[in-house]
């Protein structure tokens, strides 16, 4: 079982690799004790996404967003990962593959005062993120380093989070220059000039077809047995009024 390591020293510097941990000043430390808890978030503020088509053909794509939730200490003796928890998060992910990079700090709004805060770097395969989160708990002295894991949705935020304790392992993504161009959504429109007919909530025009929004309804309505030009586009594969003009 995996599990989280305070070390309650100012000045830590800590490295893993290859499972080894090296510290320097380590002397200074006061005390150490494993902890772990869980966390999970809803769906995100003040999210923005980008993407674009690499010249082998993968969609790469790029979020940042808030994720707002509850972490719970698995003790009563992990209470310095208990409480509110804000995940600013931000994502590269190739969609096309499943896998990429997801990244940012999080936050704990600890009960007793005071925050808990890492930065977490954490590798993106399949739905799920698994790596490392390094800061300091609510006492500032206090230096944080946690295995991090959960599942992951740009939309739909972190499910099953673990800071220490049965951390899920995770895989590794390399990330390389090229190009990317940024990805064009094709909008495909309609127009006719004719004798306007309406039936419901569609309109139709010289044998042009569209369904007619509430917005659009009184003109599309004033407008039937005279001559008229409509502008229509396809959307999710219903074709829409968008404009109607009297010719």
């Amino acid at each position: 079982m995996k599990r989280t390591l305070i070390l309650a020293s100012a000045g830590l510097v800590a490295l893993v690799s290859a499972g080894l941990a090296v510290a320097n000043g380590i002397e200074g430390a006061k005390s150490a004790k494993a902890v772990a808890g869980g966390f999970a978030t809803g769906t995100p503020s003040q999210f923005r996404t980008r993407s674009c088509t690499t010249s082998d053909g993968k969609t790469l794509v790029a979020t940042e967003g808030v994720y707002t939730g509850t972490a719970t200490g698995a003790t009563a003796g992990d209470a310095d990962l208990s409480g509110p928890i804000t995940l600013r998060a931000r994502s590269l992910i190739n969609s096309t593959d499943g896998i990429g990079v997801v990244s940012g700090t999080l936050r704990i709004d600890v009960a007793s005062g005071g925050d808990t805060v890492a930065h977490f770097d954490t590798v993106y395969n399949g739905g799920s993120i698994a790596g490392l989160a390094s800061g300091h708990a609510q006492d500032p002295h206090a230096k944080l380093l946690a295995n991090i894991s959960s599942t992951f949705s740009t939309a739909a935020g972190f499910g099953g989070g673990k800071l220490g304790g049965g951390t899920n392992g995770g895989a590794a993504v390399e990330l390389g220059p090229g190009r990317c161009e940024p990805s064009q959504t094709v909008k495909e429109t309609s127009e006719a000039r004719g004798i306007v007919a309406a039936s419901g909530t569609s309109v139709t025009v010289a044998s042009l077809t569209c369904t007619v929004s509430a917005s659009l309804q009184a003109k599309v309505t004033s407008l039937v047995g005279m001559r008229a030009e409509i502008h229509c586009a396809l959307s999710g594969g219903v074709n829409n009024l968008v404009k109607i003009e009297k010719k």
